[in-house]
């Protein structure tokens, strides 16, 4: 796999810009006032043609090429592209997505309350006390990017689950007779395996959350 996606590129020249230039001697000189409309209908189609040119000499750069076996186990393939960009994301984001109340942990949810007031936007928590805060749909978000985070963080790494075998069977070849022409006794657990089924179940059933979440707010995931 190979992938080239360049920096975005803005070859746009306004043609105001360009007339506050040529009257650089002009202090406080205003390129929008009404009486400059002709000027800047002439310089038009020149800021079209030089963003036209200056899209061919630097093109976008946006090229994918995908090799056979990167489809072998695409998830494998794509989790360790999607993790790091979940990271940065967190980190760099100006802005929230809407993140639906039922899918967030009851401290981060709303009740109604006689002191609610819907134009300063106030949340009510689940609380001993109910505390009155800002709305905070960050907080929200924040959840959301650190479950997807840890869902994935959970699919690049081979051995999240060894954590849920406490101890690893032993199978017994003794009986088995070297010979393939001989009949083989059926093989016995010399020792069986013990295992957290419980915590593995819980662990098995956040990530496919993760994953579903991860769908739902797909189209949240920009700055």
């Amino acid at each position: 796999m190979k992938i080239y996606f360049g920096k975005p590129r803005n070859h746009w020249i306004s043609p105001y810009t360009i007339l506050e230039k040529l009257m650089f001697w002009k202090k406080g000189f205003d390129a929008f006032d009404k009486k400059h409309r002709p000027i800047i209908d002439a310089l038009n189609p020149i800021s079209a043609a030089l963003q036209n040119i200056l899209d061919k000499i630097h093109p976008e750069i946006n090229h994918v090429k995908i090799d056979y076996w990167d489809t072998w186990s695409m998830d494998h393939t794509l989790s360790p592209i999607i993790l790091p960009m979940l990271k940065q994301l967190k980190s760099t984001k100006h802005g929230s997505g809407y993140v639906d109340l039922e899918d967030v942990p009851s401290e981060l949810r709303y009740v109604e309350h006689e002191n609610w007031d819907s134009n300063y936007c106030f949340d009510f928590y689940h609380e001993t006390d109910v505390v009155k805060k800002e709305c905070d749909v960050h907080a929200r978000y924040d959840w959301l990017l650190d479950e997807l985070i840890w869902t994935f963080e959970q699919l690049c790494d081979e051995n999240s689950e060894d954590k849920f075998w406490l101890e690893h069977g032993e199978i017994d070849f003794d009986d088995c007779p070297e010979d393939e022409g001989k009949m083989c006794k059926p093989l016995r657990w010399k020792k069986e395996s013990v295992v957290d089924w419980e915590g593995l179940r819980v662990h098995q059933a956040r990530v496919q959350n993760g994953l579903r979440l991860f769908g739902k707010y797909f189209q949240t995931l920009w700055d």
